[in-house]
């Protein structure tokens, strides 16, 4: 079941809005220097000397991999009181005031589905950036040497099997993402987070983040996502892994709550006025 025009926007944010998959950005949320959140801090290189081990590299990815399955497993917890009686509980959709993705739950503004929607949005920002973050996809700078300026890329295409939260599979060799991690308090004034990263690969050196996401892509604004096409390639592989993340969450919804209660949670989560919509 596809997302309906309103409730899409509630995710990916509109109108200069943050959204559910946009949450952890949002400097009142307190995520922006989270590691986990974003996939950040799983960096390693084989040379001489390298200040930030193996095994920190993949117990940083792996706890954003927990991360991401914690939060998509709080969305299908979320999401039960949006049927009530074997029907959609019209009082949980946010059908005449939208979503405040704000982290309160309950109450005035803590609408079931809301609660649902941001967790899974957490849960997908962290699937996204991993790959905008890592270098799952992407390619080197072939005309210069590979070094903590110039880390070596897998160059894969489409979603890692690593993040398919229905099994465990062994981890990705070299795979890495850049360090973030900031010495100052206000993580405003240091919004690439290299300040505490010496001798490290950096989140500034690997990332992708910057660029026109919507078909036709724009062109690539940092300095790895303009080499060898490797924005166009994290933002494919992004919205494959995407597009199986929210099939991770309807199997898991129906798995939990049967066939039919399942079924029409699925339809209230995606459909603007399932009220009205969803039998």
């Amino acid at each position: 079941m596809c997302f309906q025009p309103s409730t899409l926007n509630e995710i990916a944010g509109a109108n200069k809005t943050f959204g559910a998959v946009g949450s952890p950005d949002n400097p009142l949320r307190g995520m922006m220097s989270l590691e986990m959140a974003h996939c950040d801090s799983g960096d390693f290189m084989n040379i001489q000397g390298y200040p930030h081990s193996r095994q920190a590299a993949i117990d940083a990815l792996n706890a954003c991999r927990t991360w991401m399955n914690d939060h998509l497993n709080q969305a299908v917890s979320d999401a039960g009181k949006i049927v009530k009686n074997h029907k959609i509980n019209d009082s949980e959709i946010p059908t005449s005031r939208p979503c405040v993705f704000n982290g309160s739950k309950g109450g005035l503004l803590g609408r079931a589905k809301c609660d649902a929607l941001e967790e899974f949005g957490i849960s997908l920002h962290a699937s996204q950036d991993f790959y905008s973050h890592s270098n799952w996809v992407d390619r080197p700078d072939s005309t210069q040497p590979v070094s903590i300026t110039n880390p070596p890329g897998l160059g894969n295409s489409g979603r890692a099997p690593w993040l398919n939260l229905r099994v465990q599979t062994s981890f990705p060799d070299g795979l890495m993402t850049g360090c973030y991690h900031s010495t100052s308090s206000n993580p405003l004034k240091d919004m690439d987070g290299v300040s505490g990263c010496p001798g490290r690969v950096t989140h500034f050196v690997l990332n992708k983040d910057k660029g026109q996401i919507d078909a036709p892509f724009g062109p690539a604004n940092t300095s790895r996502g303009k080499i060898n096409d490797n924005f166009h390639r994290a933002v494919v592989a992004a919205i494959d892994d995407t597009r199986d993340k929210w099939a991770i969450l309807q199997e898991r919804i129906i798995a939990k709550y049967g066939q039919q209660d399942g079924n029409l949670i699925v339809c209230g989560l995606a459909q603007d006025d399932p009220a009205k919509t969803c039998r």
